[in-house]
């Protein structure tokens, strides 16, 4: 009320004692009224008729509300005399499966990202925090949050967080492909103006935030490390997600170990092919070289974790080296891996460019990995 001058000029009680000036009620001078009330209690939702109703934290409300049913049926009951209804549900999400807020999205056709374009190539994505597995997302060197960039998921181009541009960002629709800039209007994926949709959602999270960093976000990733519960508020709180707690345990090491089979040489009698993958991190190189035989059976030959720059020419001639070792038969016979595929997410991808021309294209192939199941 006190930064809006249409509504401090309804209000002549402001900072004043005024019986149109309560804690739950505030009541203009435009006959206009303004409850703010607690979610929890039944009577709260009774008698009053208004055209909004808004839902603050509603993942924090009780499902049933004192016996009388959900808080939104209770509530938007309260809106059904408007000519002009609207009801908002806002909240910092909580559990999966039993989240309000997650709910009442799913009840919306339309689920809008904030997108914005990418300050070096100009294609557009919304933000997503990632993770080691992922070739976009924040990225940052190992125990330093202060070398935190965004990697862009379209041409891994870099981006400092003081570059993005939130001038032409707009939320668009993963579903349906509409997109909005103001919220007021409204486009289809082909660019025509629409009339705006009866129900959307909306999600952000922090790293679109002008009041905190992703250094700082990077900072309380790496507190959650080993605490359950720090990890849920994290995922909660910062990237806006529900949670979902993992079910089940890993498998016992000494149990796994007794199944361990021995070989005589590093490679199997029954290995006719070997293969590699590299992948590729800021401060390393992580190699594993299979060995495959008939009916697609496979076998882990070696694993190599090369660290240092990835960028810096000794650890490339170490990277050379990986590549070109070869591995002993039990007949004493020597195999080269025949095809490698290095990853080029997460790093300029022309480093990996330059390698492959040197130990051949159709022996060394640069590849960029998809976080979904299934895709090439």
């Amino acid at each position: 009320i006190r930064d809006i001058p249409s509504l401090l000029a309804l209000a002549p009680w402001y900072g004043k004692k005024h019986r149109d000036n309560t804690l739950t009620m505030k009541r203009f001078s435009n006959g206009r009224g303004f409850w703010c009330l607690g979610g929890k209690a039944a009577k709260n939702y009774r008698e009053k008729s208004v055209d909004v109703a808004g839902y603050d934290e509603l993942a924090a409300f009780d499902e049933d509300i004192e016996q009388e049913g959900s808080p939104t049926f209770l509530g938007d009951k309260r809106i059904e005399g408007s000519v002009w209804p609207k009801s908002i549900r806002g909240s910092t999400p909580k559990v999966r499966g039993t989240c309000q807020i997650e709910r009442a999205a799913s009840e919306s056709p339309h689920f809008m990202r904030f997108h914005v374009a990418c300050p070096h190539c100009g294609e557009e994505q919304y933000l997503k925090f990632g993770d080691k597995e992922t070739p976009f997302g924040l990225k940052w060197t190992p125990d330093d949050p202060s070398s935190v960039f965004y990697l862009c998921e379209h041409n891994a181009c870099v981006i400092r967080q003081q570059e993005l541009d939130f001038t032409d960002a707009r939320y668009i629709c993963e579903k349906t492909g509409i997109w909005t800039r103001d919220g007021i209007l409204w486009f289809s994926s082909s660019g025509e103006e629409i009339e705006p949709p009866d129900s959307v959602t909306f999600h952000i999270w922090t790293a679109y935030s002008p009041f905190t960093t992703w250094v700082q976000i990077v900072k309380d990733w790496m507190k959650t490390k080993g605490d359950t519960g720090k990890r849920k508020t994290f995922v909660n709180t910062t990237l806006g997600e529900t949670w979902e707690a993992k079910i089940g345990e890993r498998p016992d090491a000494e149990v796994m170990a007794e199944r361990k089979e021995h070989y005589s040489a590093p490679v199997p009698d029954r290995v006719a092919y070997l293969t590699a993958g590299i992948d590729s991190q800021l401060d390393r190189y992580e190699m594993r070289v299979w060995g495959w035989g008939p009916g697609e059976e496979s076998w882990l030959i070696d694993r190599q974790i090369i660290m240092g720059r990835h960028d810096d020419e000794q650890t490339l001639l170490r990277v050379d080296e990986a590549i070109n070792k070869t591995y002993t038969r039990r007949n004493g016979a020597e195999m080269s891996v025949s095809r490698i595929c290095w990853d080029t997410g997460g790093i300029d991808p022309t480093i990996v460019y330059e390698r492959s021309k040197k130990h051949g294209l159709f022996r060394v192939i640069p590849i960029k990995g998809a976080s979904v199941y299934g895709k090439p």
